[in-house]
């Protein structure tokens, strides 16, 4: 069991969670991620670090309510507990040697996108974030963001309430213009990352991407997280998550990702009509 030692509710439907695994906080890296389940018969979900403590023993990880799982994972709070926690799992993001980077995080994506940045501004490179969202509401980790060494934080909205009123790949494909960066990654909705890589790979810029595709068990056993990438499979849990975007096979993916969506969404309305924790 793993106690819940932090809790909060960043957006109508974006969750914090913290909990105590000092033996995963030892080894966590930017870029990694964990599998839980909530309870025992659970669901088994991979959801990326957004934080940790190797001094005091937490991970943190951020969430999208969208699914029966995450409905659960909702309600805990401090003092509860998580069944299982296997991590840290993947390869951390290459960090080193990069120069001018561009770290794109949309959507929940940014909780990604955070220890990412850090971990470059610490190895010595020049970060610009890119933070989007739907609209205000749904920016996390502000605050954050702002208090990491970044050359520039730039947020956008789709509907303007926050930042600048465009996507994310506007203030992108301005950066490669200009040439003030030699890297860049991404890291959100497949579609999203799908055409920030489109947009760097116009100008020639090297565009990594975290992938999240549908997975079971995190060790390339299942192979449910398997991917196209550069006309090869790959194994999302072992090979990545981080993949050259140039290369990906977005379509594929995107098709993947879809696979269960109707099975989750009745799931979560049948748990949603049993519980009465909030509505």
């Amino acid at each position: 069991m793993y106690p819940v030692v932090h809790a909060r509710q960043l957006s109508d439907v974006v969750f914090e969670i913290g909990v105590h695994a000092p033996a995963i906080a030892r080894k966590a890296q930017a870029g990694q991620f964990l599998i839980l389940r909530v309870a025992e018969g659970g669901e088994r979900i991979p959801l990326t670090f957004s934080d940790w403590s190797a001094e005091e023993g937490w991970i943190k990880f951020i969430f999208m309510r969208v699914g029966k799982t995450t409905h659960e994972l909702s309600h805990l709070r401090v003092g509860d507990s998580v069944t299982d926690v296997a991590g840290p799992l993947g390869t951390p993001t290459h960090v080193d040697g990069l120069g001018r980077v561009a770290v794109v995080g949309g959507g929940v994506g940014a909780a990604v996108a955070y220890p990412v940045a850090r971990a470059m501004c610490l190895a010595g490179a020049e970060v610009t974030v890119i933070v989007g969202a739907r609209n205000a509401g749904l920016l996390i980790l502000e605050e954050e963001f702002r208090a990491l060494p970044l050359k520039e934080f730039i947020i956008t909205t789709d509907d303007g309430s926050a930042g600048r009123k465009d996507l994310v790949t506007a203030p992108l494909r301005e950066l490669c213009e200009s040439g003030a960066i030699d890297h860049s990654m991404a890291i959100g909705p497949a579609i999203m990352m799908k055409f920030c890589a489109a947009t760097t790979k116009d100008f020639g810029v090297p565009c990594v991407v975290s992938l999240n595709p549908i997975m079971v068990d995190g060790t390339g056993m299942c192979g449910a997280c398997r991917c196209s990438v550069g006309g090869t499979t790959k194994f999302g849990c072992v090979d990545g998550p981080d993949f050259d975007g140039h290369l990906v096979d977005f379509e594929e993916l995107m098709s993947r990702q879809r696979v269960y969506v109707d099975d989750e969404r009745l799931a979560d309305a049948e748990y949603g009509r049993r519980c009465t924790c909030h509505s």
